[in-house]
């Protein structure tokens, strides 16, 4: 996004292996930034003045800091002239932390957005120069809300900048009251338990699609789900195992139709699969995935 500011470098991660190949491959960051001429620096450490030589020969007004990864020791927050400025995905003080985006979507939030904030030495606790909002949407996945926070937060950012370098934006402390944490995400999250409610399982998917995927198991083997959504009440008549009265254990298959496969959740309710994958496949629709084989009745888990 074009502005009136002259970046004098980019400070990013060094190059990591990736692929099957495991070859040695430059980050978008660093892509990005040799092809606008911009010089580069990836020092492994920044705890060290090797580590910062780059960096302050630059000599930068401000530092903007947009999930690099790794903590920022007080001798880099001293370099800028106007300090270090923080693009965090989530309305401060609610989630702070490494994955703001999967933890509202988890917890059922309906608003999101960002907040551009000052560094200090603390987890996000900064003062903020300003905030932008954007609803949650029933649909909205981790993938949907970054890609909308990216934008969000590029327009922010930039006024951000413009009125604190002008002086028209005074940093504000946050509140000290609605501070929560956004753990950093673990794979072992991504395990669907079929004992929780439709719309958890269904938060929980959209959460985590496109990183880890949620995943379950049939036959023992993973069946990762990137896409679901909650039945409304009587669309399916569930079969029964066992005595009627006691309807069917959490993870059955209920019915499979091209919209979807359906499986019965705790408390009675039900969560139909859109989109699955089974190992070494690619990820295919309801429609694609039942052909060929007999699900109704089997159990996931």
């Amino acid at each position: 996004m074009a502005s009136k500011h002259t970046v004098v470098g980019v400070l990013t991660q060094p190059d990591r292996p990736k692929g099957r190949g495991r070859q040695i491959t430059a980050g978008p960051v660093k892509a990005a930034a040799l092809a606008h001429g911009i010089p580069v620096a990836q020092p492994v450490t920044l705890k060290d003045p090797a580590g910062r030589a780059e960096l302050e020969a630059w000599r930068p007004d401000v530092l903007v800091v947009v999930a690099y990864g790794l903590i920022l020791p007080a001798a880099v927050l001293a370099i800028p002239r106007l300090g270090c400025v923080n693009i965090h995905g989530s309305l401060l003080p609610r989630w702070r932390g490494a994955a703001p985006i999967q933890r509202a979507i988890l917890a059922g939030d309906s608003i999101t957005g960002v907040t551009i904030m000052l560094m200090d030495a603390g987890l996000d606790t900064g003062p903020m120069l300003l905030k932008r909002e954007t609803p949650i949407e029933a649909t909205d996945t981790g993938g949907s809300i970054h890609d909308r926070l990216s934008a969000l937060g590029a327009l922010a950012l930039l006024e951000a900048l413009e009125g604190y370098s002008a002086g028209t934006l005074a940093p504000v402390s946050q509140p000290v009251e609605g501070v929560t944490y956004a753990a950093k995400i673990d794979k072992s999250e991504a395990l669907l338990d079929w004992r929780r409610q439709a719309v958890e399982l269904d938060r929980q998917i959209r959460a985590f699609n496109p990183w880890p995927i949620a995943e379950t198991r049939l036959d023992g083997e993973q069946l990762r789900v990137f896409a679901a959504s909650p039945v409304a009440d009587g669309a399916f008549a569930p079969i029964t195992t066992g005595s009627p009265s006691s309807g069917p254990e959490p993870g059955t298959i209920t019915a499979v139709s091209d919209a979807g496969v359906v499986v019965q959740c705790g408390r009675g309710g039900q969560l139909s699969l859109q989109q699955l994958q089974r190992p070494g496949r690619r990820a295919v629709q309801a429609a694609d995935f039942i052909r060929g084989i007999q699900l109704t009745g089997r159990r996931l888990g």
